[in-house]
């Protein structure tokens, strides 16, 4: 049909027609031919993408999820969600389902190291890409955070709190670990670390502690609950999070022991809790660094369509990162 026709036909402008079927012939619904005029055409099929999300539970991973629904609706690609529950069993067999459909691309995102290479393997042999959020996974691309990075400016605003309220006296300094994520993602507490000592230099080695919280509020409630117990005298604790979830679990348990003021936090993520959290006046939650989760879904689409379209893509693809501090968030309501 001639473009006057499908005018005449519709009675929609003659301009809004044309914009559409410009629009159509794009997205490869609609051929025009020399002569000018529109057929329609056999619709390719949908690209189909499995993303195996980390956690229904966890904040971050949600978070993650919903931008990447949205970026999927908007670039036409069929996007199946698996949960995996944070748990290395159920991400494998979310893997082998992937699999079994038979998608064109998956998007992991799961917690336990000693499982990656087994769902990598999994998916390799299927002859599917494969995209490995945080964790690195063998045969994939890597997408996320410069673990390291983030974690030094965690710790530098951290030791900048101490220096300007407790004249850069600190007794301790905790790392809330994930030992199963492997070393990239412990790189977190390592640059914490690193970034407090950089302005600390003359603290011994003895007083930064690493504890393995797994990333689970209650594990992190238990642990530092203790540890404040057997120290009950220090009063200048630093406290770094390899999450906000995990450090969540530490504001916890200085609160319920009334010790408020003898610690400092901050945490990863930037999740709705703790930007409400740092906005109460006199709590000891710093700052926390933002992964920027809305930027994950159009990010993580691109790349996987580069994938499939055989582009060259970089092994390392990092994500931007901002420091958040209760600072900027009044500054910001005022």
């Amino acid at each position: 049909m001639s473009l006057e026709a499908i005018y005449q036909r519709t009675h929609i402008s003659k301009t809004t027609v044309y914009r559409v079927l410009k629009t159509f012939v794009h997205r490869g619904y609609v051929a025009q031919s020399q002569d000018g005029q529109y057929r329609l055409i056999s619709r390719p099929r949908k690209v189909r993408f499995g993303f195996g999300k980390q956690s229904g539970d966890m904040p971050f991973s949600e978070a993650v999820t919903a931008s990447l629904q949205d970026a999927a609706a908007q670039a036409g690609v069929d996007l199946t969600i698996l949960d995996n529950c944070y748990d290395a069993e159920t991400a494998v067999k979310a893997a082998e389902e992937f699999v079994k459909n038979r998608v064109d691309l998956v998007i992991e995102f799961q917690i336990d190291q000693k499982v990656a290479p087994i769902i990598a393997d999994k998916i390799a042999t299927a002859g599917i890409p494969l995209i490995a959020i945080d964790i690195p996974h063998p045969h994939a691309t890597y997408f996320g955070v410069d673990n390291f990075r983030v974690g030094m400016v965690a710790g530098q605003s951290l030791a900048e709190h101490a220096v300007a309220n407790w004249g850069g006296k600190v007794n301790w300094v905790l790392g809330l670990d994930i030992e199963d994520a492997g070393p990239l993602v412990q790189s977190r507490i390592t640059g914490a670390f690193e970034g407090i000592r950089a302005q600390l230099p003359d603290l011994p080695v003895e007083s930064f502690v690493r504890m393995d919280c797994r990333g689970i509020r209650e594990k992190s409630a238990r642990l530092v609950t203790d540890f404040l117990n057997r120290h009950p005298k220090d009063r200048h604790i630093l406290v770094a999070g390899a999450t906000d979830t995990s450090a969540l679990g530490a504001l916890e348990a200085a609160r319920s022991l009334k010790r408020e003021k003898h610690v400092a936090i901050v945490g990863q993520d930037c999740i709705p809790e703790v930007l409400e959290e740092m906005r109460r006046p006199g709590s000891p939650w710093v700052a926390s660094v933002s992964h920027e989760a809305a930027s994950y879904g159009p990010m993580l689409i691109q790349l996987g369509l580069s994938l499939l379209q055989g582009q060259t893509v970089a092994p390392y693809n990092f994500v931007e990162h901002k420091l958040v501090t209760a600072e900027s968030l009044h500054n910001r309501h005022l």
